[in-house]
């Protein structure tokens, strides 16, 4: 049986992380009405300049007609099986879309809420990958995509809850605290949502405490530990140093998140993201 892992636009592996076999979706972003897709029609440092000449950024999920010409061209080309992992149905209506799809597809597909987002999503499709390239099941696949997505933790600091709130992706009072109270929360991927975990004074104490925070959960265990940022990179770098010191048994990686989470965090938003393996 031939197996094939499509995923969605949000995962961000890097092109050395990323699996044969693994077939991705983009989610698009819409930028002053304009619909443009994810990692081919618009890049990360648009959608920055975009934010810092406060233009509208917004969001918006693949039809379900996307996925099924996905599906579709999948079953032509000889697959058996599909498994389909996304970024959680509690941020964005993609996993909903791979389902609706996945009704009249012309093969078997499996959806996949993976519950979380960025990098976590992408090491959990790469699992998924992983296990078809061993010769494994199209159920052994999606199950090891949500062990490893389960078993991921993702923190996040902002310069600005502005971007999540605007979004709908955090509530309007925690945004209004943080703010009012000049604090740098940090936030984690939790449930499928972000939620307010820490509050610090500073930035660089929120990303201080951020990495004690990633180091503890990560331990003396094997990890791919991902390092994300928008549009500021020296900072990241100096993260990923101090995490690779920290966590000699893990893997660390340095990724610029795409256009589709930038437009959600704002500018200057780095993250951590543990993936135990």
């Amino acid at each position: 049986m031939k197996v094939a892992i499509v995923s969605d636009s949000t995962g961000y592996l890097t092109e050395e992380l990323t699996p044969p076999g693994l077939f991705i979706v983009p989610v698009a972003v819409v930028l002053d009405g304009q619909s443009f897709d994810e990692g081919t029609q618009i890049t990360v440092a648009e959608v920055a300049a975009a934010l810092r000449r406060k233009a509208a950024v917004s969001t918006s999920r693949p039809a379900p007609a996307r996925f099924a010409e996905e599906y579709t061209a999948l079953a032509e080309q000889g697959f058996d099986r599909i498994v389909s992992v996304h970024l959680s149905g509690d941020m964005s209506g993609t996993y909903d879309s791979a389902r609706m799809a996945a009704r009249d597809a012309a093969v078997p597909v499996t959806v996949v809420d993976s519950r979380t987002v960025g990098t976590a999503l992408g090491f959990a499709a790469r699992s998924a990958a992983q296990v078809v390239a061993a010769g494994g099941t199209a159920d052994e696949a999606a199950a090891a995509a949500e062990r490893r997505s389960a078993a991921s933790r993702t923190w996040l600091v902002v310069e600005s809850l502005d971007q999540l709130r605007r979004g709908g992706r955090i509530g309007a009072a925690q945004a209004l605290l943080g703010n009012a109270l000049m604090v740098k929360p940090i936030l984690e991927v939790s449930d499928g949502t972000i939620a307010p975990l820490e509050k610090q004074r500073t930035m660089g104490r929120a990303v201080a405490r951020m990495a004690e925070i990633a180091c503890q959960y990560a331990g003396s265990a094997p990890a791919d530990v991902v390092v994300q940022h928008c549009a500021t990179p020296e900072r990241a770098t100096d993260l990923a140093d101090t995490l690779r010191e920290a966590l000699p048994a893990s893997q660390i990686h340095m990724v610029e998140v795409g256009a589709v989470i930038s437009a959600h965090v704002g500018l200057g938003t780095i993250s951590v993201a543990v993936c135990p393996r």
